[in-house]
């Protein structure tokens, strides 16, 4: 997820993801030249997720979002656009792609130290994290993880690691719990309680991140099946242990009709509720990162955040991990009358949550049309500065997306996807512009509701996606003021038509049985990396 314009030259030579959108946000970072979501640091006492007293944000729409937004939609031509190509027919994965980098690399090819210094961090914005051993039984979830490498929770901000697991019982049962990070050389300041797991169960672990790039350490990444790079090329804030096999299991309950998923139901604007996969919410890096939360106290010890932990460590400050699925689930959804997909949460305070393995879950099953996937212009699947379409279909296997043919152009795919963001996403925002108006904002520096903070971070992806380069306008417009706030947003509804796009959906496996994967699996897998 994204917050603010970041340079060219930053973006492409550092993929520096300093700034990342939280729940709420109560820290200073500086935003202003930089893209992603800012994370949260708020007193504990201003954590409920969901009103809008949280967020510091006015309960009244912002007049001059709501005018500005009308009047483009006014004059906005009526000229219907085809939508290009979803690449949404391919199989999903069927066994482990990618790998646990050792030497790890970011996207422009550029070396990751392991050995950092403090300082050197905190420049970087490069860590590490340690993965329990055992990570995917009770007992391993329940052992802190440790974020190293120079990296503290105390500059979560622009530091701060973020686990979460979602657990599905043979019964179709699911629970959410969050694992703890702490910092390396320190202790929890309340020892985790383990969940309790059926015998049987399937495990996926994702990770989020604050920072750049995350690097996972340990015994305990190969023993979960973790999965953080293609190669050594890191996939920058992403990393999930177990994916695959949890998804599998998922998918053949839904088939069997054991796992039930709710339907999204109908917002208030009378369209579907959205999901992680659609047009109308995605960024330039869509489904990414954790709704998990932690407590952090003045000594820089963590716990989780539970209710208890939050009665017994008053004034303890609230952690959050910037992100696509929070930003759905605790914003968009409730400010359009919908609720998230949520199951039982031993570790969140409210008993239940949301989790981004539940979104990806209910966005496969109720996301209908033009389906928005991982595209290849997406910065955490570049190798080498270019885009690559096996280290996509990596990222996309640890959220269950339908997988790319190695033969598909990836420029086909980006222009694709940059003209059906253009299309759908100023429709459903302007659709959209007085509730959203009248809800908190993720993000104070970013925008001064829901609905300029959505503007903005819709403008900043078009350019960080270069969608410009397929013939494209940029058709949001924020109007910002003199510390580079969003105050009011203007949406051209102008349909385009991208160059190079696909006109028709595309599905380069037709005729194929068993997939790609089964027909090549060399392409597929990596059980040896060799510093790609």
């Amino acid at each position: 997820m994204l917050t603010g314009h970041r340079p060219a030259m930053r973006r492409r030579t550092r993929r520096s993801r300093a700034a990342r959108i939280a729940v709420p946000l109560a820290i200073p970072v500086a935003l202003g030249l930089t893209l992603g979501i800012v994370i949260a640091v708020s007193s504990s006492s201003h954590s409920t997720p969901i009103k809008q007293s949280a967020f510091g944000a006015s309960p009244s729409a912002s007049a001059s979002a709501s005018s500005s937004a009308s009047a483009a939609a006014n004059g906005a031509a009526a000229a219907t656009v085809a939508p290009a190509s979803s690449f949404a027919n391919g199989p999903t994965a069927m066994f482990r792609l990618g790998d646990v980098a050792t030497a790890p690399v970011d996207g422009t090819g550029a070396a990751i130290s392991l050995n950092q210094t403090p300082a050197q961090a905190a420049a970087s914005m490069n860590c590490s994290l340690a993965v329990p051993a055992n990570p995917l039984t009770a007992q391993g979830l329940a052992t802190p993880w440790q974020l190293g490498d120079g990296c503290s929770m105390a500059n979560a901000g622009t530091e701060g690691a973020f686990v979460e697991a979602t657990i599905l019982a043979p019964n179709g049962s699911l629970q959410v719990y969050n694992p703890l990070v702490v910092t390396e050389g320190t202790q929890p300041a309340v020892a985790p309680a383990p969940p309790t797991i059926a015998a049987g169960s399937a495990v996926i672990i994702d990770v989020g991140f604050n920072g750049t790039n995350l690097v996972l350490t340990g015994a305990g990444a190969q023993q979960g099946n973790c999965v953080d790079a293609f190669g050594q090329s890191v996939i920058g804030q992403v990393s999930a242990c177990d994916a695959v096999n949890f998804y599998r299991a998922a998918n053949a309950q839904i088939a069997s009709g054991t796992l039930t998923i709710p339907a999204a139901g109908t917002a208030s604007d009378g369209q579907p509720c959205q999901t992680v996969r659609d047009f109308a919410l995605i960024d330039q890096d869509q489904s990414d990162n954790v709704v998990s939360q932690y407590l952090i106290n003045a000594n820089g010890q963590t716990a989780q955040a539970t209710a208890a932990n939050k009665t017994a460590m008053a004034g303890a400050t609230t952690l959050s991990n910037g992100s696509d699925d929070a930003l759905l689930s605790k914003f968009v959804l409730p400010a359009n009358g919908c609720r998230p997909f949520t199951a039982t949460d031993t570790t969140n305070p409210n008993g239940t949550a949301p989790s981004q393995a539940l979104n990806e879950l209910s966005a496969r099953v109720n996301q209908k049309g033009t389906i928005a996937l991982v595209p290849p212009n997406d910065e955490m699947t570049l190798v080498g500065g270019n885009m690559n379409i096996t280290k996509t279909n990596v990222y996309r296997s640890l959220v269950d997306q339908p997988l790319l043919s190695n033969f598909t152009n990836p420029a086909t795919v980006a222009a694709s996807y940059c003209q059906n963001m253009v299309n759908i996403a100023p429709a459903r925002n302007n659709l959209d512009m007085a509730q959203d108006s009248a809800f908190g904002t993720p993000v104070a520096a970013v925008g001064n509701n829901l609905a300029t903070f959505l503007g903005n971070r819709l403008a900043m992806s078009f350019t960080n996606l270069n969608c410009g380069n397929f013939g494209l306008q940029n058709l949001a417009t924020p109007t910002l003021d003199g510390t580079g706030v969003a105050t009011a947003i203007a949406y051209s509804l102008t349909q385009q038509k991208a160059t190079g796009a696909a006109t028709t959906q595309v599905n380069p496996f037709a005729g194929r049985t068993t997939g790609t994967q089964a027909q090549s699996p060399r392409r597929f897998r990596w059980q040896a990396p060799a510093g790609a």
